[in-house]
């Protein structure tokens, strides 16, 4: 049996250490009850909280810890969950959380972090130079924190050694299965999710995140060419043909464009197709090549691998997931 410890703190979110205090809990017992085969306990899960007292979740909820983190010595992971407050608040306020870090990860301890859970393992310092990931609307804080952490920040799971991260709010229940078939096995892994009735080895959250086309700027120029291109992004025309409609030549509109948005103008068009084709597949019963004409492309296998590079997904995958009325 492992030793899992969930660290809590005030201001965490309590499905991010219930949930998965359940997931590892009950791995090898709820298939196995299913199934009428005899149960088999795999993890022994604890919580601790800075004095091991009471944490005093987010959303109200009060939850009793098992230990102190100075009483946290000897265990096979710790699990740290997401942070439901202001990140940095929450990070300032926990230097007796960093140092339980810096010491687990000193004796090789696995340390697997969620979400936004992740800035706690970046400040202690044990992320620099390794690969981490967090929530997408989270991204540009994390990487002006902590630039020496390498940040993939598309990716679901990131592994590093002992260093696992997550990146959804509720990827937790991703990071647990993906620790669990580290421990026991592939099987063991679907055991459990079947069990729970949730989907195992999603990798990415591209599909999740938003476009963050509105990014914030002072160029007057773009933002002309942004009001007309949310009326025209469907139209058969080039980046030259865009320059002469405002007066510019090509290579100012780029600049700007590159300035203003941190992206070319072609990209930009590219993002905000896809984006509309988002919105069609989810809304409308529009076949995939009708969604993929409305909003201006005709070869349908660049159309399908630009939305899955931007996604993570196929368009009938993407479709299957957010659909809002099939």
């Amino acid at each position: 049996m492992l030793n899992i410890v969930i660290v809590g703190f005030d201001k965490a979110l309590s499905s991010a250490m219930t949930g998965v205090a359940d997931l590892f809990g009950l791995a090898g017992v709820t298939w196995n009850r299913i199934q009428g085969q005899e149960l088999q306990r795999l993890f022994n899960v604890r919580i601790a909280s800075p004095d091991g007292g009471v944490i005093r979740c987010i959303n109200g909820i009060q939850l009793m810890a098992h230990m102190s983190y100075d009483e946290v010595k000897d265990v096979d992971a710790i699990v740290i969950p997401t942070v439901g407050g202001p990140v940095e608040d929450v990070v300032d306020a926990n230097p007796q959380l960093l140092e339980l870090l810096r010491r687990a990860h000193a004796s090789g301890c696995t340390i697997a972090g969620n979400c936004t859970g992740n800035f706690l393992l970046a400040e202690s310092g044990i992320l620099d130079g390794r690969v981490a990931t967090t929530h997408w609307g989270f991204k540009e804080l994390f990487e002006q924190r902590y630039p020496g952490v390498d940040l993939k920040a598309d990716q679901l799971i990131t592994r590093s050694d002992n260093i696992y991260c997550a990146g959804g709010g509720l990827a937790w229940f991703d990071l647990g299965l993906h620790m669990i078939e580290r421990s026991y096995g592939f099987e063991t892994a679907i055991q459990t999710a079947k069990a729970f009735v949730i989907d195992y080895r999603r990798d990415s959250q591209l599909s999740y995140s938003l476009m963050r086309l509105a990014k914030p700027h002072k160029d007057d120029l773009v933002k002309q060419v942004q009001v007309w291109l949310e009326e025209h992004y469907a139209e058969d025309f080039t980046v030259d043909e865009l320059a002469d409609r405002f007066s510019v030549s090509k290579r100012t509109l780029i600049r700007r464009f590159n300035a203003a948005l941190d992206m070319p103008p072609n990209t930009y068009v590219q993002s905000i197709r896809i984006e509309a084709a988002q919105k069609l597949l989810e809304e409308t019963d529009r076949t995939v090549d009708v969604v993929m004409n409305d909003v201006g492309y005709e070869d349908a296998s660049s159309f399908r691998r630009l939305f899955r590079k931007k996604t993570g997904l196929t368009p009938t995958e993407y479709r299957r997931r957010f659909s809002r009325r099939f």
